[in-house]
Protein backbone atom coordinates (compact mmCIF):
# COMPACT_ATOMS: atom_id res chain seq x y z
CA UNK A 1 0.00 0.00 0.00
CA UNK A 2 0.97 3.72 -0.48
CA UNK A 3 2.30 5.39 2.21
CA UNK A 4 -0.76 7.26 4.94
CA UNK A 5 -0.57 10.95 4.17
CA UNK A 6 1.39 13.08 5.92
CA UNK A 7 -0.78 15.01 7.70
CA UNK A 8 -2.27 12.33 9.53
CA UNK A 9 -1.03 11.12 13.25
CA UNK A 10 -1.14 6.93 12.24
CA UNK A 11 -1.12 5.35 15.51
CA UNK A 12 1.47 2.26 15.37
CA UNK A 13 -0.23 -0.57 15.91
CA UNK A 14 -2.98 0.72 12.88
CA UNK A 15 0.72 1.74 10.77
CA UNK A 16 2.05 -1.97 11.40
CA UNK A 17 -1.29 -3.37 10.14
CA UNK A 18 -1.29 -1.16 6.97
CA UNK A 19 2.10 -1.61 6.31
CA UNK A 20 1.50 -5.51 6.38
CA UNK A 21 -1.79 -5.60 4.42
CA UNK A 22 -3.51 -7.06 7.72
CA UNK A 23 -6.61 -5.82 7.95
CA UNK A 24 -7.93 -2.49 9.20
CA UNK A 25 -11.89 -1.41 10.18
CA UNK A 26 -12.15 2.70 10.45
CA UNK A 27 -14.35 4.14 13.45
CA UNK A 28 -16.03 7.22 13.56
CA UNK A 29 -16.06 9.42 16.67
CA UNK A 30 -19.11 11.39 16.48
CA UNK A 31 -20.96 8.46 18.40
CA UNK A 32 -18.54 9.41 21.09
CA UNK A 33 -18.95 12.72 21.30
CA UNK A 34 -22.28 13.57 20.10
CA UNK A 35 -23.95 10.33 20.04
CA UNK A 36 -23.95 8.76 23.60
CA UNK A 37 -23.52 9.86 26.92
CA UNK A 38 -20.43 9.57 28.58
CA UNK A 39 -19.28 7.31 30.61
CA UNK A 40 -21.41 4.90 28.25
CA UNK A 41 -20.26 6.33 24.93
CA UNK A 42 -16.11 5.30 26.17
CA UNK A 43 -17.36 2.01 27.33
CA UNK A 44 -19.12 0.79 24.33
CA UNK A 45 -15.99 2.29 22.13
CA UNK A 46 -13.69 0.17 23.60
CA UNK A 47 -16.41 -2.88 23.64
CA UNK A 48 -16.74 -1.59 19.69
CA UNK A 49 -12.82 -1.97 18.93
CA UNK A 50 -12.59 -4.88 21.10
CA UNK A 51 -15.07 -6.62 18.85
CA UNK A 52 -13.22 -5.76 15.99
CA UNK A 53 -9.92 -7.35 17.08
CA UNK A 54 -12.01 -10.48 18.20
CA UNK A 55 -12.65 -10.54 14.16
CA UNK A 56 -9.26 -10.54 13.22
CA UNK A 57 -8.74 -7.18 12.38
CA UNK A 58 -7.06 -3.63 13.53
CA UNK A 59 -9.80 -0.89 14.93
CA UNK A 60 -8.93 2.49 14.02
CA UNK A 61 -10.56 5.15 15.71
CA UNK A 62 -10.34 8.60 13.49
CA UNK A 63 -10.79 11.84 14.96
CA UNK A 64 -8.78 14.93 15.01
CA UNK A 65 -7.19 16.22 18.27
CA UNK A 66 -5.10 19.46 18.94
CA UNK A 67 -5.96 20.17 14.93
CA UNK A 68 -4.22 16.77 14.09
CA UNK A 69 -5.85 14.21 12.02
CA UNK A 70 -5.69 10.76 14.17
CA UNK A 71 -6.06 7.37 12.70
CA UNK A 72 -6.33 5.77 15.44
CA UNK A 73 -6.77 6.17 19.38
CA UNK A 74 -4.99 5.17 22.65
CA UNK A 75 -7.87 5.22 25.57
CA UNK A 76 -6.69 8.75 26.90
CA UNK A 77 -7.47 9.58 23.62
CA UNK A 78 -10.87 8.08 23.75
CA UNK A 79 -11.75 9.13 27.09
CA UNK A 80 -10.37 12.87 26.03
CA UNK A 81 -13.09 12.19 23.25
CA UNK A 82 -16.02 11.16 25.24
CA UNK A 83 -16.03 13.57 27.89
CA UNK A 84 -14.52 17.06 26.54
CA UNK A 85 -17.50 19.68 26.07
CA UNK A 86 -15.36 21.31 23.46
CA UNK A 87 -15.17 18.94 20.85
CA UNK A 88 -17.11 20.05 17.72
CA UNK A 89 -18.90 17.78 15.22
CA UNK A 90 -16.33 18.00 11.62
CA UNK A 91 -18.02 17.35 8.76
CA UNK A 92 -15.82 17.38 5.23
CA UNK A 93 -16.48 21.54 5.32
CA UNK A 94 -15.59 21.39 8.66
CA UNK A 95 -11.80 19.78 8.65
CA UNK A 96 -9.53 22.32 7.17
CA UNK A 97 -11.07 24.95 9.79
CA UNK A 98 -10.34 22.79 12.62
CA UNK A 99 -7.31 21.46 11.57
CA UNK A 100 -5.77 24.84 11.23
CA UNK A 101 -7.05 26.40 14.43
CA UNK A 102 -5.72 23.44 16.16
CA UNK A 103 -8.54 22.31 17.46
CA UNK A 104 -10.68 18.71 18.72
CA UNK A 105 -12.99 17.22 16.16
CA UNK A 106 -15.71 14.42 16.18
CA UNK A 107 -15.40 13.11 12.70
CA UNK A 108 -18.86 12.07 11.03
CA UNK A 109 -19.40 9.19 8.74
CA UNK A 110 -18.37 11.48 5.44
CA UNK A 111 -14.92 13.18 7.09
CA UNK A 112 -13.85 9.67 8.28
CA UNK A 113 -14.59 8.50 5.72
CA UNK A 114 -11.95 11.05 3.66
CA UNK A 115 -9.71 10.61 6.57
CA UNK A 116 -9.84 6.43 6.34
CA UNK A 117 -9.07 6.84 2.67
CA UNK A 118 -6.44 8.66 2.97
CA UNK A 119 -4.86 6.42 5.52
CA UNK A 120 -5.50 3.38 2.78
CA UNK A 121 -8.52 1.91 4.87
CA UNK A 122 -11.07 1.10 2.92
CA UNK A 123 -13.42 -0.55 5.22
CA UNK A 124 -15.48 1.87 7.92
CA UNK A 125 -18.35 0.64 10.63
CA UNK A 126 -20.57 3.25 11.45
CA UNK A 127 -24.21 3.36 13.41
CA UNK A 128 -26.32 5.07 10.73
CA UNK A 129 -25.97 6.63 7.53
CA UNK A 130 -26.86 11.02 7.17
CA UNK A 131 -29.13 11.27 4.17
CA UNK A 132 -31.80 13.40 3.04
CA UNK A 133 -33.67 14.95 6.82
CA UNK A 134 -37.51 14.71 6.45
CA UNK A 135 -38.69 17.87 4.38
CA UNK A 136 -35.28 17.74 2.60
CA UNK A 137 -37.18 18.91 -0.44
CA UNK A 138 -37.95 21.86 0.48
CA UNK A 139 -34.97 22.88 3.45
CA UNK A 140 -32.46 21.26 0.89
CA UNK A 141 -30.77 19.55 4.11
CA UNK A 142 -29.05 16.65 2.52
CA UNK A 143 -26.21 14.96 4.79
CA UNK A 144 -22.38 15.54 3.24
CA UNK A 145 -22.46 11.77 3.77
CA UNK A 146 -24.11 10.67 0.66
CA UNK A 147 -21.97 13.28 -1.83
CA UNK A 148 -18.98 11.89 -0.18
CA UNK A 149 -19.67 8.34 -0.75
CA UNK A 150 -20.00 9.48 -4.30
CA UNK A 151 -16.15 10.16 -4.29
CA UNK A 152 -14.64 8.34 -1.10
CA UNK A 153 -13.39 4.38 -2.25
CA UNK A 154 -14.45 3.34 1.40
CA UNK A 155 -17.58 0.51 2.16
CA UNK A 156 -19.84 2.08 4.80
CA UNK A 157 -21.37 -0.63 6.80
CA UNK A 158 -23.88 0.55 8.82
CA UNK A 159 -27.64 -0.30 10.29
CA UNK A 160 -29.23 2.11 7.33
CA UNK A 161 -29.86 4.85 7.13
CA UNK A 162 -31.44 6.87 10.36
CA UNK A 163 -34.92 6.58 10.98
CA UNK A 164 -35.09 10.19 11.83
CA UNK A 165 -34.59 10.70 8.26
CA UNK A 166 -36.32 10.28 4.41
CA UNK A 167 -35.01 7.10 4.11
CA UNK A 168 -36.53 7.09 0.53
CA UNK A 169 -35.43 10.36 -0.97
CA UNK A 170 -31.85 8.91 0.47
CA UNK A 171 -32.10 5.69 -1.25
CA UNK A 172 -33.29 7.86 -4.37
CA UNK A 173 -30.18 10.16 -3.95
CA UNK A 174 -27.59 7.48 -3.50
CA UNK A 175 -29.12 5.84 -7.00
CA UNK A 176 -28.57 9.05 -8.86
CA UNK A 177 -25.03 9.80 -7.21
CA UNK A 178 -23.94 5.86 -8.36
CA UNK A 179 -23.33 4.40 -4.81
CA UNK A 180 -24.05 0.99 -4.53
CA UNK A 181 -26.43 0.14 -1.83
CA UNK A 182 -26.57 -3.96 -0.34
CA UNK A 183 -28.56 -5.26 2.24
CA UNK A 184 -26.96 -8.05 3.91
CA UNK A 185 -28.96 -11.42 3.99
CA UNK A 186 -32.56 -9.28 3.27
CA UNK A 187 -34.68 -7.61 0.73
CA UNK A 188 -35.86 -4.89 2.99
CA UNK A 189 -33.52 -2.02 3.75
CA UNK A 190 -32.66 -1.83 7.38
CA UNK A 191 -34.08 1.77 9.24
CA UNK A 192 -31.65 1.93 11.96
CA UNK A 193 -33.69 1.33 14.63
CA UNK A 194 -35.62 -1.33 12.95
CA UNK A 195 -34.74 -3.81 10.39
CA UNK A 196 -37.28 -2.73 8.12
CA UNK A 197 -38.02 0.53 6.59
CA UNK A 198 -40.80 0.20 3.66
CA UNK A 199 -37.87 0.17 1.18
CA UNK A 200 -36.91 -2.53 -0.96
CA UNK A 201 -33.36 -3.03 -0.92
CA UNK A 202 -31.64 -1.93 -4.14
CA UNK A 203 -29.09 -4.81 -3.53
CA UNK A 204 -28.61 -7.98 -1.94
CA UNK A 205 -25.93 -9.81 -0.82
CA UNK A 206 -25.44 -12.64 1.89
CA UNK A 207 -22.15 -13.01 3.39
CA UNK A 208 -18.69 -10.97 3.62
CA UNK A 209 -16.80 -12.44 0.83
CA UNK A 210 -19.34 -11.45 -1.79
CA UNK A 211 -18.90 -7.68 -0.17
CA UNK A 212 -15.36 -7.99 -0.62
CA UNK A 213 -15.83 -9.18 -4.30
CA UNK A 214 -17.91 -6.42 -5.01
CA UNK A 215 -15.76 -3.73 -3.48
CA UNK A 216 -12.68 -5.33 -5.71
CA UNK A 217 -14.86 -5.34 -8.89
CA UNK A 218 -16.41 -1.63 -8.52
CA UNK A 219 -12.60 -0.55 -8.01
CA UNK A 220 -10.97 -2.17 -10.42
CA UNK A 221 -13.18 -0.65 -13.10
CA UNK A 222 -12.33 2.79 -11.76
CA UNK A 223 -16.09 3.26 -10.54
CA UNK A 224 -14.84 6.08 -7.91
CA UNK A 225 -16.68 6.32 -4.69
CA UNK A 226 -18.03 3.63 -1.70
CA UNK A 227 -20.66 1.21 -1.01
CA UNK A 228 -22.94 1.21 1.60
CA UNK A 229 -23.23 -1.96 3.51
CA UNK A 230 -26.83 -2.19 5.20
CA UNK A 231 -26.76 -4.56 8.02
CA UNK A 232 -30.24 -4.99 9.63
CA UNK A 233 -30.23 -4.70 13.72
CA UNK A 234 -30.37 -8.04 15.28
CA UNK A 235 -34.33 -8.94 15.62
CA UNK A 236 -33.68 -9.76 19.62
CA UNK A 237 -32.58 -5.89 19.86
CA UNK A 238 -34.67 -4.35 17.16
CA UNK A 239 -37.66 -1.35 17.93
CA UNK A 240 -40.44 -2.12 15.69
CA UNK A 241 -40.43 0.54 13.06
CA UNK A 242 -44.80 1.50 14.14
CA UNK A 243 -43.22 2.21 17.67
CA UNK A 244 -40.05 3.89 16.36
CA UNK A 245 -41.84 6.17 14.10
CA UNK A 246 -44.01 7.86 16.83
CA UNK A 247 -40.84 9.15 18.71
CA UNK A 248 -39.14 10.37 15.89
CA UNK A 249 -42.30 12.41 14.80
CA UNK A 250 -42.33 13.58 18.08
CA UNK A 251 -38.82 14.57 18.31
CA UNK A 252 -38.74 16.16 14.95
CA UNK A 253 -41.94 18.36 15.87
CA UNK A 254 -40.13 19.63 19.11
CA UNK A 255 -36.82 19.96 16.79
CA UNK A 256 -39.15 22.46 14.66
CA UNK A 257 -40.86 23.87 17.75
CA UNK A 258 -36.96 24.70 19.09
CA UNK A 259 -35.96 26.23 15.46
CA UNK A 260 -32.60 23.62 15.72
CA UNK A 261 -31.24 22.80 12.03
CA UNK A 262 -27.93 21.98 10.80
CA UNK A 263 -25.67 19.97 12.31
CA UNK A 264 -27.41 20.39 15.48
CA UNK A 265 -30.38 18.70 14.96
CA UNK A 266 -28.73 15.23 14.68
CA UNK A 267 -27.56 15.13 17.92
CA UNK A 268 -30.41 16.95 19.23
CA UNK A 269 -32.98 14.01 17.70
CA UNK A 270 -30.76 11.01 18.65
CA UNK A 271 -30.61 12.68 22.20
CA UNK A 272 -34.63 12.98 22.22
CA UNK A 273 -35.34 10.07 21.35
CA UNK A 274 -33.49 8.49 24.28
CA UNK A 275 -35.59 9.78 26.51
CA UNK A 276 -38.78 9.54 25.11
CA UNK A 277 -38.04 5.68 24.64
CA UNK A 278 -36.90 5.45 28.57
CA UNK A 279 -33.09 4.29 27.17
CA UNK A 280 -34.44 1.73 24.65
CA UNK A 281 -33.10 3.72 21.57
CA UNK A 282 -30.00 3.97 23.38
CA UNK A 283 -29.75 -0.08 23.94
CA UNK A 284 -30.62 -0.29 20.63
CA UNK A 285 -28.00 1.88 19.04
CA UNK A 286 -25.05 0.28 21.33
CA UNK A 287 -26.44 -3.13 20.05
CA UNK A 288 -26.65 -2.10 16.20
CA UNK A 289 -22.98 -0.70 16.34
CA UNK A 290 -21.73 -3.98 17.92
CA UNK A 291 -23.03 -6.01 15.23
CA UNK A 292 -22.21 -3.68 12.66
CA UNK A 293 -18.11 -4.01 13.94
CA UNK A 294 -18.55 -7.91 13.73
CA UNK A 295 -19.78 -7.58 9.99
CA UNK A 296 -17.05 -5.13 9.29
CA UNK A 297 -14.21 -7.11 10.74
CA UNK A 298 -15.34 -10.27 8.29
CA UNK A 299 -15.32 -7.81 5.32
CA UNK A 300 -12.12 -6.36 5.96
CA UNK A 301 -10.93 -9.61 6.68
CA UNK A 302 -12.43 -11.01 3.35
CA UNK A 303 -11.18 -8.12 1.06
CA UNK A 304 -7.65 -8.22 2.65
CA UNK A 305 -7.27 -12.07 1.65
Amino acid sequence: MTDPHPMLAVAPEVREALASGTPVVALESTIISHGMPYPKNVQTAREVEQIIRDGGAVPATVAVLHGVPRIGLDDAELDLLGSDSGVRKVSIRDLPHVIARGEHGATTVASTMRLAALAGIRVFVTGGLGGVHRGGEMSMDVSADLTELSLTDVAVVSAGVKSLLDIGRTLEVLETLGVPVVTIGSDDFPSFYSRSSGFASPLRLEEPAEVAATMKAKWSLGIAGGLVVANPIPLADEIPEAEISLLITRAVNEAEERGITGAAITPFLLGRIVELSDGESLRANIALVKNNAALGARIAVAYAG
